[in-house]
């Protein structure tokens, strides 16, 4: 049977289309943080505050990791690039996760494991 036609190609596929979406949304959202907080953007202010309280669900378990770098209002929050980056590094493992259960011919799993034994 031809990987590209088994009956878990699509599946495998739309997972791993909604992994990388989820990736993106958090990764734009944690981008804007970053932004206001580096331009010193009011808190106050709707937006400002609406981006701060969705992210802080994913910023949180970094934020004491390292110090805020802070200049004239400006803040450089290093925790928010440690939590897009350990995201990312997520997202690659379950997309490598759900790869692996993909339906791979005799002769293509033969070729993919002596390629595995040469590294």
């Amino acid at each position: 049977m031809d990987s590209f036609n088994s009956p878990s190609t699509k599946p495998l596929y739309l997972g791993t289309q909604i992994v990388w979406y989820i990736l993106g949304l958090i990764e734009v959202l944690l981008l804007f943080r970053f932004v206001l907080k580096f331009l010193g953007a009011n808190g106050g202010a709707g937006f400002t505050s609406f981006i701060y309280g969705v992210t802080y669900v994913f910023a949180a378990p970094f934020l004491n990791v390292f110090k805020v770098t802070q200049v004239a209002g400006s803040v450089f929050e290093w925790t928010t690039l440690l939590a897009m980056f350990v995201y990312w590094i997520l997202a690659m493992g379950i997309i490598k996760l759900f790869l692996m259960g993909k339906t791979a011919s005799t002769p293509e799993a033969a070729v993919k494991l002596n390629n595995q034994e040469k590294n």
